[in-house]
Protein backbone atom coordinates (compact mmCIF):
# COMPACT_ATOMS: atom_id res chain seq x y z
CA UNK A 1 0.00 0.00 0.00
CA UNK A 2 2.67 2.54 0.97
CA UNK A 3 4.58 1.59 -2.23
CA UNK A 4 1.56 2.61 -4.40
CA UNK A 5 0.74 6.13 -2.58
CA UNK A 6 4.39 7.21 -1.58
CA UNK A 7 5.47 10.07 -3.32
CA UNK A 8 9.26 10.50 -3.39
CA UNK A 9 11.72 12.97 -4.97
CA UNK A 10 15.18 13.76 -4.56
CA UNK A 11 16.37 17.31 -5.88
CA UNK A 12 19.53 18.65 -6.25
CA UNK A 13 19.99 22.29 -6.09
CA UNK A 14 22.34 24.18 -8.90
CA UNK A 15 20.64 21.41 -11.22
CA UNK A 16 16.91 20.43 -10.25
CA UNK A 17 16.18 24.13 -8.41
CA UNK A 18 18.21 26.99 -8.26
CA UNK A 19 19.85 26.57 -11.71
CA UNK A 20 21.30 29.98 -12.26
CA UNK A 21 22.61 30.34 -8.09
CA UNK A 22 26.38 29.33 -7.83
CA UNK A 23 26.54 28.57 -4.17
CA UNK A 24 23.71 25.91 -4.69
CA UNK A 25 26.08 24.41 -7.34
CA UNK A 26 28.68 24.42 -4.57
CA UNK A 27 27.24 23.40 -1.44
CA UNK A 28 25.14 20.78 -3.65
CA UNK A 29 22.46 20.36 -1.45
CA UNK A 30 19.93 18.15 -1.58
CA UNK A 31 16.35 18.69 -1.08
CA UNK A 32 13.32 16.22 -0.42
CA UNK A 33 9.62 15.96 -1.40
CA UNK A 34 7.44 13.32 0.63
CA UNK A 35 3.79 12.83 0.15
CA UNK A 36 0.45 11.04 -0.28
CA UNK A 37 0.05 10.67 -3.98
CA UNK A 38 -3.58 9.32 -3.08
CA UNK A 39 -4.49 12.41 -0.94
CA UNK A 40 -2.16 14.97 -2.57
CA UNK A 41 -0.76 16.08 0.81
CA UNK A 42 3.23 15.95 0.47
CA UNK A 43 5.87 18.04 2.87
CA UNK A 44 9.55 19.22 2.20
CA UNK A 45 12.64 18.16 3.59
CA UNK A 46 15.47 21.51 4.14
CA UNK A 47 13.77 23.42 1.02
CA UNK A 48 16.88 26.08 0.88
CA UNK A 49 18.13 28.60 -2.10
CA UNK A 50 15.01 28.16 -3.94
CA UNK A 51 11.42 27.46 -1.89
CA UNK A 52 9.20 29.37 -4.43
CA UNK A 53 10.41 26.56 -6.97
CA UNK A 54 10.16 23.51 -4.45
CA UNK A 55 6.18 24.82 -4.23
CA UNK A 56 5.56 25.19 -7.91
CA UNK A 57 7.17 21.29 -8.60
CA UNK A 58 4.80 20.18 -5.91
CA UNK A 59 1.33 21.67 -8.02
CA UNK A 60 2.82 20.55 -10.92
CA UNK A 61 2.74 16.66 -9.91
CA UNK A 62 -0.41 17.67 -8.25
CA UNK A 63 0.86 17.85 -4.90
CA UNK A 64 0.00 20.38 -1.66
CA UNK A 65 2.44 21.70 0.73
CA UNK A 66 1.10 21.08 4.42
CA UNK A 67 4.74 20.69 5.76
CA UNK A 68 8.29 21.20 6.14
CA UNK A 69 10.47 18.90 8.06
CA UNK A 70 13.92 20.23 9.09
CA UNK A 71 16.67 18.35 9.21
CA UNK A 72 19.05 20.88 10.93
CA UNK A 73 19.67 24.70 11.39
CA UNK A 74 22.63 25.37 8.80
CA UNK A 75 21.62 28.02 6.72
CA UNK A 76 22.26 25.49 3.36
CA UNK A 77 19.30 23.36 4.69
CA UNK A 78 16.82 26.24 6.16
CA UNK A 79 18.20 29.61 4.97
CA UNK A 80 19.86 32.39 6.56
CA UNK A 81 22.96 33.85 6.12
CA UNK A 82 26.43 31.90 4.89
CA UNK A 83 29.92 33.64 4.32
CA UNK A 84 27.69 36.82 3.95
CA UNK A 85 25.28 35.59 1.14
CA UNK A 86 22.04 35.12 2.64
CA UNK A 87 20.16 31.58 1.63
CA UNK A 88 16.40 31.48 0.86
CA UNK A 89 14.81 29.09 2.80
CA UNK A 90 11.79 28.74 5.24
CA UNK A 91 11.27 32.54 6.16
CA UNK A 92 10.33 32.95 2.62
CA UNK A 93 8.64 29.66 2.45
CA UNK A 94 6.17 31.23 4.81
CA UNK A 95 6.00 33.98 3.20
CA UNK A 96 3.69 31.84 0.40
CA UNK A 97 2.13 29.48 2.17
CA UNK A 98 1.68 29.19 6.25
CA UNK A 99 2.49 25.68 7.22
CA UNK A 100 4.35 24.04 10.24
CA UNK A 101 7.74 23.36 10.42
CA UNK A 102 8.85 20.24 12.04
CA UNK A 103 12.11 20.27 14.12
CA UNK A 104 13.31 18.73 17.05
CA UNK A 105 12.92 20.34 20.07
CA UNK A 106 16.81 20.77 20.97
CA UNK A 107 16.99 22.62 17.80
CA UNK A 108 14.33 25.16 18.09
CA UNK A 109 16.59 28.17 19.43
CA UNK A 110 19.06 27.31 16.74
CA UNK A 111 16.77 27.85 13.71
CA UNK A 112 14.71 30.88 15.69
CA UNK A 113 18.51 32.62 15.97
CA UNK A 114 19.52 31.17 12.53
CA UNK A 115 16.55 31.93 10.27
CA UNK A 116 14.55 34.83 11.89
CA UNK A 117 11.21 32.34 12.21
CA UNK A 118 9.66 32.69 15.21
CA UNK A 119 8.60 29.50 17.57
CA UNK A 120 4.73 30.12 16.54
CA UNK A 121 5.85 28.62 12.90
CA UNK A 122 7.93 25.91 14.58
CA UNK A 123 6.35 22.49 15.96
CA UNK A 124 9.13 20.69 18.69
CA UNK A 125 9.04 17.06 18.32
CA UNK A 126 11.05 14.18 20.07
CA UNK A 127 12.58 11.20 18.71
CA UNK A 128 10.46 8.27 17.32
CA UNK A 129 7.76 10.54 16.88
CA UNK A 130 5.71 9.68 13.75
CA UNK A 131 4.27 12.69 11.21
CA UNK A 132 1.53 11.44 9.39
CA UNK A 133 0.96 12.59 5.76
CA UNK A 134 -2.23 11.82 4.35
CA UNK A 135 -1.40 7.26 5.04
CA UNK A 136 2.23 7.82 4.48
CA UNK A 137 4.37 7.99 8.36
CA UNK A 138 7.40 9.40 8.35
CA UNK A 139 9.44 8.36 11.61
CA UNK A 140 11.27 10.86 13.13
CA UNK A 141 14.59 10.16 14.31
CA UNK A 142 16.82 12.32 16.61
CA UNK A 143 20.53 12.08 15.63
CA UNK A 144 22.47 14.56 17.43
CA UNK A 145 26.31 15.28 16.66
CA UNK A 146 26.39 17.61 13.32
CA UNK A 147 24.29 19.87 15.89
CA UNK A 148 22.55 19.47 18.95
CA UNK A 149 18.82 18.87 17.58
CA UNK A 150 19.88 17.39 14.25
CA UNK A 151 17.54 14.52 12.70
CA UNK A 152 16.81 11.95 10.38
CA UNK A 153 13.42 10.40 9.09
CA UNK A 154 12.59 7.48 8.00
CA UNK A 155 9.64 6.54 5.91
CA UNK A 156 8.86 2.94 4.19
CA UNK A 157 12.23 1.45 3.86
CA UNK A 158 14.11 4.82 2.84
CA UNK A 159 16.46 7.18 5.28
CA UNK A 160 16.99 10.84 4.58
CA UNK A 161 19.83 11.23 7.00
CA UNK A 162 20.32 15.01 6.26
CA UNK A 163 23.75 15.64 7.39
CA UNK A 164 23.95 13.08 10.13
CA UNK A 165 24.88 10.28 7.48
CA UNK A 166 26.58 10.87 3.96
CA UNK A 167 27.46 7.85 1.36
CA UNK A 168 30.90 8.64 1.74
CA UNK A 169 31.21 10.04 5.19
CA UNK A 170 29.33 12.05 8.01
CA UNK A 171 28.74 15.79 8.80
CA UNK A 172 31.02 18.18 10.78
CA UNK A 173 31.47 17.76 14.47
CA UNK A 174 33.68 20.96 14.65
CA UNK A 175 30.89 23.24 13.94
CA UNK A 176 29.14 25.32 16.70
CA UNK A 177 26.43 23.00 18.55
CA UNK A 178 28.53 20.03 17.26
CA UNK A 179 29.19 16.91 19.23
CA UNK A 180 31.70 14.10 18.71
CA UNK A 181 30.60 11.72 20.84
CA UNK A 182 27.14 12.32 20.35
CA UNK A 183 27.83 12.12 16.23
CA UNK A 184 29.09 8.54 17.09
CA UNK A 185 26.06 7.25 19.15
CA UNK A 186 24.22 8.27 16.35
CA UNK A 187 25.71 6.78 13.95
CA UNK A 188 26.24 3.63 15.29
CA UNK A 189 23.66 2.98 17.59
CA UNK A 190 20.83 5.05 15.93
CA UNK A 191 21.34 4.45 12.14
CA UNK A 192 23.24 1.74 11.86
CA UNK A 193 21.03 -0.57 13.27
CA UNK A 194 18.58 0.11 10.98
CA UNK A 195 17.64 -3.14 8.46
CA UNK A 196 20.37 -3.29 5.90
CA UNK A 197 17.87 -2.68 2.96
CA UNK A 198 17.50 0.96 4.37
CA UNK A 199 17.60 2.98 1.52
CA UNK A 200 20.25 6.06 2.67
CA UNK A 201 19.40 9.09 1.18
CA UNK A 202 21.89 12.20 2.09
CA UNK A 203 21.71 15.69 2.99
CA UNK A 204 24.34 16.91 0.37
CA UNK A 205 26.13 14.85 -3.16
CA UNK A 206 28.82 14.56 -2.00
CA UNK A 207 29.34 11.25 -3.95
CA UNK A 208 28.53 9.27 -7.30
CA UNK A 209 25.42 8.36 -6.22
CA UNK A 210 22.40 9.79 -4.66
CA UNK A 211 21.93 6.82 -2.48
CA UNK A 212 22.45 3.51 -1.52
CA UNK A 213 21.37 0.50 0.67
CA UNK A 214 22.25 0.65 4.09
CA UNK A 215 24.56 -2.72 3.65
CA UNK A 216 26.48 -0.87 1.02
CA UNK A 217 26.92 2.43 3.09
CA UNK A 218 28.19 -0.14 6.03
CA UNK A 219 30.84 -1.48 3.46
CA UNK A 220 32.09 1.81 2.04
CA UNK A 221 31.51 4.88 4.39
CA UNK A 222 34.91 5.28 6.63
CA UNK A 223 32.81 6.66 9.58
CA UNK A 224 30.96 3.46 9.83
CA UNK A 225 34.40 1.18 10.33
CA UNK A 226 35.49 1.85 13.77
CA UNK A 227 34.66 -0.65 15.98
CA UNK A 228 34.91 1.78 19.19
CA UNK A 229 34.17 5.41 20.46
CA UNK A 230 37.94 5.41 21.16
CA UNK A 231 38.75 4.42 17.60
CA UNK A 232 35.79 6.47 16.16
CA UNK A 233 37.04 9.93 18.19
CA UNK A 234 40.69 9.21 17.43
CA UNK A 235 39.77 9.33 13.69
CA UNK A 236 37.01 11.69 13.09
CA UNK A 237 36.44 13.25 16.52
CA UNK A 238 37.96 16.91 15.33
Amino acid sequence: MTGDRLYFRQLLVGRDIAVDDPLARQMVNLVYLIGDRASGEAVAVDPAYAPDEVIDILEADGMRLIGVLATHYHSDHVGGDLFGRDILGIAELLEQVEVPIHVHRDEVPWIERSTGVGRDSLVPHESDDVLQVGEIKIRLLHTPGHTPGSQCFLVANRLVAGDTLFLQGCGRTDLPGSDPDAMYDSLVNRLAILPDDTVVYPGHLYSPDGSASLAETKRKNPVLAPRSAEEWLALFGG
